[in-house]
């Protein structure tokens, strides 16, 4: 029976989510932590409809919680790094990216996040660091380039961000443009840096 009641409020909360009833979605996860208060499914779908919902303070306790039940899991610690950041914690998101970033060194969205939290720590060294690796992981999006051409603009190396740009020309040419026109710099080098 217990069981029944389970998916019987997983599935209502689900349907109401297609049919955009955000708000009474929110209210069956409430009930579903309340029963089953170490269910990973009820906690991230609650923390993530509160922070849609710019409740943050409350969705960083249900991530809190989920980096307690599984301290091995990436995307754990990348989610409560996420909404540490929106919250303007910054240390701790940067703390939570990187483990994520340890966790899973493939994850790209991980060292993008950690390079965005070390650039608004004034921590540019280490955000580059950060950014290369995104870049390395997610050669073709212009993202992590993008921040990166603007951090070495920043610590003053403009052939640097002039050889992103160039290199951002190949396959992204909007962006190498806007990065011209923001930075003064052109893109006239061949490779990346």
């Amino acid at each position: 029976m217990e069981r029944l009641d389970y998916l019987w409020l997983k599935w209502k909360a689900m349907g109401l989510l297609v049919f955009g009833r955000k708000a009474q979605a929110l209210a069956v996860f409430d009930v579903m932590v309340a029963r089953w208060p170490d269910d990973r499914y009820a906690r991230a779908s609650r923390a993530h409809e509160l922070h849609a919902a710019g409740r943050t303070a409350q969705a960083l306790l249900d991530s809190a919680e989920l980096v307690r039940l599984q301290p091995e899991n990436a995307h754990v610690w990348f989610n409560h790094g996420f909404m540490l950041e929106a919250h303007e914690q910054l240390e701790e998101a940067r703390v939570a990216l990187a483990r994520a970033a340890e966790l899973s060194p493939k994850l790209d969205r991980a060292w993008y996040g950690l390079g965005m939290v070390l650039i608004r720590l004034g921590r540019l060294d280490e955000a580059v660091a950060a950014l290369k690796r995104n870049t390395e992981l997610q050669p073709m999006s212009p993202y992590g380039w993008y921040q990166l051409a603007r951090v070495h603009v920043d610590r003053r190396e403009p052939e640097a961000a002039a050889k992103i740009i160039a290199h951002l020309k190949g396959f992204e040419p909007k962006v190498a443009a806007q990065l011209e026109r923001e930075t003064g710099l052109r893109g006239d080098a061949r490779s990346p840096a």
